[in-house]
């Protein structure tokens, strides 16, 4: 059933709050004030109503501009930023102004060049919008709230376009992901559950290793790798499939750490906040990165999966010499850092929204999906230098890939303790006034 718009709130109106944001738009039709009928091409549709799809509520301000609310994340009210919705009904050459008028950050990279991407039907890569569109500033009319403005032309009246924050990675593509790589039947790679979410979905936890180190006991160095534990960070999901993809592969240097080192990766610690549209917490509202010194099985159970992992792996807590800042308290690199001795370390990847810096230079490049995956591949094949196993690597010939005939003996508590690594995700990067091609006419 078609729904018309309602008017612009005025400012200081209770109606431009957040308080009247239940759920996303579905199919929502805007049309114009005092409209009757049936709805035109150029009367837009919007709808957020799919996989991590997000946008709670659009008022029309004109003709030609819009604002746009952000849904809250489920049950926390505190954190608006990911955004994910599609446009349809459009006219050719119709010109729009898009205000998302409820960010809950003040800073932001879209005060440095980022800029939100787009795709549509007949152009179904991710793109960025040109920088030179977007507005990020304080805006009085909304509650002195930080609102991003972006203009948009619509060239093609029978596409659907789709915004995002940030490339989307959603809970259904990497479920296809690992199906693909269980169907290889490579027989240093290992999928179990090690647990479900509060609304049922998997707790992936992947082993990658030679066989022969998970025998009884063989001595075993460990690499824990966790990811997607803030939702909205949707990098994180892009380099721990670079880091899988590396170290599943036939390189030489994957051969040798696949033969030296026992990798243990829980690719998305939060799937139902993935898969719900939040930016940062979980379905009851948690931020589950300050929930690991004591998570609860019911409310934190993929918190609470993989610390009871940690614990069976490593049976002598001790003390740590990293940073106890209370501010962190609770955190995985806390937490991991206060359950581990000096042998053992914890570290935090954070990843850009928008761009990593050209060593040597000031230049700015903004990140696409392959330079994610990319940054992963390249953490990866870090390992080798951090246990000092470079001199294997000439030792190392290329086989043909084998295939697994029978499943290995269950993981064991290992005997020799290695590195404990958290990968959560990532936020900052320096701006930059890299200029991009319009991809759709906008001006």
């Amino acid at each position: 059933m078609a729904e018309r718009s309602q008017t612009a709130p005025e400012a200081g109106n209770d109606m431009g709050n957040d308080e009247a944001i239940g759920g996303n738009v579905s199919k929502y039709i805007v049309l114009p004030t005092g409209y009757c009928g049936q709805p035109k091409k150029g009367h837009l549709i919007f709808d957020a109503c799919f996989e991590s799809g997000n946008l709670g509520r659009v008022d029309q301000v004109s003709e030609f501009e819009y604002d746009l609310f952000i849904r809250p994340d489920t049950c926390n009210p505190r954190f608006r930023v990911w955004f994910n919705f599609t446009v349809e009904n459009v006219k050719e050459s119709q010109r729009v102004i898009f205000n998302i008028v409820n960010f809950s950050k003040t800073k932001s990279l879209y005060r440095d060049g980022m800029a939100p991407m787009v795709k549509s039907t007949s152009r179904p890569k991710w793109q960025r919008l040109p920088p030179k569109n977007v507005y990020y500033y304080r805006c009085p009319d909304h509650r002195k709230n930080y609102v991003m403005s972006f203009a948009f032309c619509f060239d093609r009246e029978e596409d659907i376009y789709q915004f995002a924050y940030c490339y989307p990675y959603t809970y259904t593509r990497f479920q296809h992901y690992l199906d693909s790589l269980q169907k290889r039947n490579m027989d240093y790679f290992f999928r179990e559950q090690l647990g479900q979410s509060v609304q049922q979905r998997q707790l992936d936890l992947l082993t990658i290793t030679s066989p022969e180190n998970l025998r009884e006991g063989a001595e075993q160095k460990v690499v824990f790798i966790t990811g997607r534990v803030h939702p909205g960070e949707t990098p994180s999901s892009f380099v721990c499939q670079g880091i899988i993809d590396f170290l599943i592969s036939q390189h030489p240097v994957a051969r040798v750490l696949r033969e030296h080192l026992v990798f243990k990766i829980a690719p998305m610690l939060n799937p139902d906040g993935v898969y719900l549209g939040n930016y940062r917490c979980s379905l009851m509202g948690f931020d589950l990165n300050r929930h690991w010194l004591d998570p609860s099985p019911w409310a934190h159970p993929t918190l609470h999966g993989v610390k009871q992992l940690i614990v069976q792996m490593y049976n002598d807590p001790s003390s740590t010499s990293f940073n106890r800042d209370a501010v962190k308290a609770g955190t995985g690199r806390r937490f991991l850092g206060g359950l581990l001795d000096h042998t053992s370390y914890c570290y935090t990847l954070e990843v850009s929204f928008y761009s990593y810096i050209i060593g040597g230079t000031t230049a700015a490049v903004p990140y696409t999906e392959e330079a994610y995956m990319k940054l992963g591949r390249n953490v990866a094949r870090t390992f080798l230098d951090y246990y000092r196993l470079n001199p294997m690597v000439e030792k190392v010939a290329i086989p043909m890939p084998r295939l697994r005939k029978e499943k290995p003996p269950p993981y064991k508590c290992p005997l020799l303790r290695g590195s404990a690594s958290n990968y959560p995700n990532g936020k900052g990067d320096k701006k930059s006034s890299v200029n991009h091609r319009d991809p759709s006419n906008s001006f």
